[in-house]
């Protein structure tokens, strides 16, 4: 599965499960590094998409350590992790 297919399949299912998503269209003008998706709903979260076989660039990993020493959920997801991200999608948090 390819990044953009996971993509597309993690913001159908989030929408599904209620979440409101966040994707940046065209990053070229962004910053660089910043997370693919951010979700929202009981919770948020920032999430980095990848092939399983996907390594994330020196950005990626000081956004993700930024966004996680300040309390962010962040980590990356990979097309094995499906069961794991339907579940994370699904679970309602108080």
């Amino acid at each position: 599965m390819t990044e953009k297919q996971l993509q597309n399949l993690v913001l159908k299912t989030a929408k599904q499960f209620g979440w409101a998503a966040y994707h940046t269209y065209d990053s070229r003008r962004s910053e660089p590094g910043f997370p693919d998706l951010v979700l929202v709903k009981d919770r948020v979260l920032f999430r980095e998409l990848k092939t399983d076989t996907g390594r994330i660039s020196p950005a990626q990993k000081a956004w993700g350590e930024v966004l996680t020493e300040a309390g962010a959920d962040w980590c990356v997801w990979t097309p094995k992790q499906m069961p794991l991200i339907l579940k994370c999608l699904a679970e309602k948090r108080k």
